[in-house]
C-alpha cells in the first residue's frame, strides 16, 4: 500500500515524530479549543482558564512555527525540488498540515498582544475563536488526506524504481 508523507511522517522514526509533529501540536490546539469555550461562555479570558487558553496559544504558535520551518525547508522543496510527490492527495495532506500555521500562529500574536491589540477584548476573542475554527478545518483536511492511499486519486509510483528509492529524500530528511 502506498502512503503519503504525512503518513510517512508520523510512522517513521516512532514514537518521536509521532510525538513532535502529532501529538504536542493537537495537544496544545485541542487545549485552546476547549478553554475557549468556557472563555466564549464567561465572555472574558481571564483567571485559570484563561492563562492555560493564553500559554497553550502562545506555545502551540511558535512550536508549530518551528515544525512548519523544519519542513518546509527540509521536506517540501526537496519533494518540490525532485518532483517526489506522491500525487494531489499527499500535496493537499502536507500543504494544509503546514497551514495550520497560520491560524496557530494568529492565536499565539493574539495573545501576546501582537495583533489587533488595540482592538476591543470583544473583538479578539471572536478572532482567537475563528483561528481556533480554521485550525480545526485544516488540521483535519490534512489527516483525511493525509490517510489516504494516494493511488486513489491516481498517483502511481515508478514501476522500476523500489518504495525504498523513491522515500529515500523524505525518509532520510526526517531522521
Amino acid at each position: 500500500m502506498e502512503m503519503t508523507h504525512y503518513m510517512e511522517l508520523l510512522a517513521s522514526n516512532q514514537p518521536w515524530n509521532l510525538i513532535l509533529f502529532m501529538a504536542i501540536p493537537v495537544i496544545l490546539a485541542e487545549t485552546v479549543a476547549i478553554t475557549e469555550l468556557a472563555i466564549l461562555f464567561q465572555g472574558k479570558k481571564t483567571g485559570t482558564i484563561g492563562l492555560i487558553n493564553r500559554m497553550a496559544g502562545i506555545i502551540g504558535g511558535w512550536f508549530f512555527l518551528g515544525i512548519f520551518i523544519y519542513l518546509f525547508s527540509n521536506v517540501v522543496i526537496p519533494l518540490s525540488s525532485t518532483g517526489g510527490w506522491r500525487g494531489i492527495a499527499d500535496i493537499i495532506a502536507v500543504s494544509f498540515y503546514l497551514l495550520g500555521v497560520i491560524p496557530l500562529m494568529g492565536m499565539a500574536l493574539i495573545d501576546m498582544n501582537l495583533l489587533a491589540g488595540s482592538r476591543s477584548e470583544h473583538y479578539k476573542l471572536k478572532l482567537h475563536a475563528i483561528f481556533v475554527a480554521i485550525f480545526l478545518v485544516v488540521a483535519h483536511i490534512a489527516m483525511i488526506f493525509g490517510m489516504l492511499n494516494p493511488s486513489i486519486l491516481g498517483y502511481r509510483s515508478t514501476p522500476n524504481m523500489p518504495m525504498e528509492m523513491e522515500d529515500m529524500n523524505m525518509t532520510h530528511s526526517m531522521n
